[in-house]
């Protein structure tokens, strides 16, 4: 029996990069996409061209180097947008143009204040333009959630007519009940027919996003909008991986459907993404949680030892987690044996970055006895957040403050210059921070600060997060790395401030983040 297939359109780099402090560089959004194209996503929505130049770059790189997916740039319905999409993605081999204009009554009235006919003639003309750039263009009825279904129709029609291949209807504040999604989409998939394919785009807000997806497939849409672990907007999407593995594993109710996914880099694309926005899943997540595959009562242990399907609908395998195989490199390994398993982990890296990598991995390996598969993914991650070397540490010295006043010496390089100063301040972390703020001459305000240690034992890695303001502007985000985590709180305090002085100029002129 042949399987009928729903496209996978993934809006990590998009929506997800939306999520407050999950802000990626040019070369982590390149190496996420390239895990996307490995995972088997139909579509890559790379961002939104308009934003900014960091953003058009981003798109433009990501659209060299995918091959196998479609690379998708989100544009509003206006002329400049599209225009900005449409040569973002010009050198993909796929590509979509993602046009959108709001649908509902409240936000036709009071965001857009433009009358229904008004929304229709710009969304028309929208689709007319982006098909001058693409042959796939996909519109939007932002909240469709909330729109009037005679409404829907209507503009669909006159989409449809202008050239839209695919209609997406978003619940785009995470408000309705799945007979609700259902009924919705129902209609319109009866409505259209095989004139265009029916998207849904579901937010997170009630916990209700995968839930509203499934039965939204259930009855009839073809594409489902969603991200890896759920990132996204205030509570999230719908999560790429729950989708997924509900479809695989309840095939008695979606006979005849599957998905294009290689559920075998699940696991290997939660991590990377985790690794990189710092965004951890929650530890009982569903699927790639730290606890999805634990079994910590007598009765479930029992019940696994004596047969796995007792208390395990999926095994770990599926999704690409090895239980077994953890342990990895040690500093014996050489640069071939290194670079397999970077492969093997989904990296590519050019010969420079692949070189500080491995840099980095002697030096940890001569440091630390035993060396897992996180430990590769933080350092390797770490090492791509560090893409902007502007500021540079190059040592940390520590007052001993247990009767005195906290203090710190800090040595830093800039170019070819070094520079050297000492700070004190309230803690330890404080007197760090204001050292770099006076070798650097810009001042930042921390917000956050989160440490986690990347795997287990008392060696191990510890990864900061921080989360600074500088000079008023919006706040960045750093990752820093290593055994020491007052030397890892250094090094990601000055990453924070090279991903600020890289966007500097471009901060100020990005629009309003879009939720569809």
């Amino acid at each position: 029996m042949s399987q009928e297939i729903v496209k996978i359109f993934d809006t990590t780099l998009r929506d997800g990069e939306q999520s407050p402090g999950a802000s990626m560089n040019t070369e982590e959004k390149i190496q996420i996409a390239k895990q996307l194209e490995r995972l088997g996503v139909d579509i890559i929505e790379a961002g939104f061209a308009a934003a900014s130049p960091g953003d058009f770059d981003a798109i433009k790189r990501i659209a060299e180097v995918v091959h196998d997916s479609t690379v998708c740039s989100l544009a509003r319905a206006l002329e400049r947008d599209i225009k900005a999409a449409g040569e973002a993605i010009a050198d993909a081999p796929k590509k979509r143009i993602h046009t959108f204009i709001a649908t509902s009554p409240i936000h036709m009235e009071y965001k857009l204040k433009m009358k229904p006919d008004e929304v229709i003639r710009r969304a028309v003309e929208a689709v007319r333009y982006a098909r001058t750039f693409v042959e796939d263009v996909e519109f939007s009825c932002e909240d469709a959630g909330r729109s009037d279904i005679a409404f829907l129709k209507e503009i669909t029609d006159a989409v449809i007519e202008a050239g839209a291949t695919t209609i997406n209807l978003p619940d785009t504040v995470g408000y309705r009940l799945p007979q609700e999604i259902g009924a919705m989409v129902k209609e319109m998939v009866d409505f259209v027919g095989s004139r265009a394919i029916i998207s849904v785009h579901n937010h997170n807000d009630l916990g209700l996003a995968v839930a509203n997806s499934l039965e939204a497939v259930r009855q009839g849409a073809r594409q489902v909008e969603c991200t890896i672990n759920g990132l996204g907007e205030r509570a999230g999407n719908a999560a790429l991986e729950e989708i997924v593995m509900a479809i695989k594993v309840r095939q008695d109710i979606f006979q005849g459907i599957d998905t294009a996914i290689n559920t075998q880099e699940i696991y290997p694309t939660s991590r990377l993404i985790a690794g990189i926005t710092g965004i951890e899943p929650q530890p009982n997540k569903a699927i790639v949680g730290k606890n999805a595959f634990a079994h910590e009562s007598g009765i479930h242990q029992d019940g696994v030892l004596k047969h796995k399907e007792t208390y395990e609908i999926i095994r770990p395998e599926t999704i690409g987690l090895d239980l077994s195989d953890t342990l990895v490199l040690g500093k014996h390994s050489g640069r071939a044996a290194f670079k397999d398993k970077l492969g093997k982990l989904g990296f590519t890296l050019d010969k420079e970055a692949f070189e500080r990598a491995f840099e980095r991995f002697k030096i940890l390996a001569d440091r630390k006895k035993e060396i897992f598969d996180d430990d590769i993914r933080a350092l390797v991650t770490n090492e791509m957040a560090q893409a902007t070397r502007i500021f540079e540490l190059i040592s940390l010295q520590l007052m001993d403050c247990s009767e005195g006043v906290p203090s710190a010496a800090v040595k830093i390089k800039k170019g070819e210059e070094i520079l050297l100063d000492a700070s004190i301040g309230d803690g330890t972390i404080d007197a760090v921070f204001k050292a770099i703020d006076r070798l650097t001459g810009y001042k930042g305000e921390l917000q956050d600060y989160r440490v986690k240690s990347v795997s287990e034992g008392k060696d191990a890695l510890a990864n900061v997060t921080v989360k600074v303001a500088f000079e008023n502007e919006p706040a960045v985000i750093g990752h820093g790395l290593h055994l020491d985590t007052m030397v890892a709180s250094a090094r990601a305090y000055i990453a924070a401030l090279n991903s600020y002085l890289s966007m500097q100029g471009k901060l100020k002129t990005r629009p309003r983040h879009v939720i569809l």
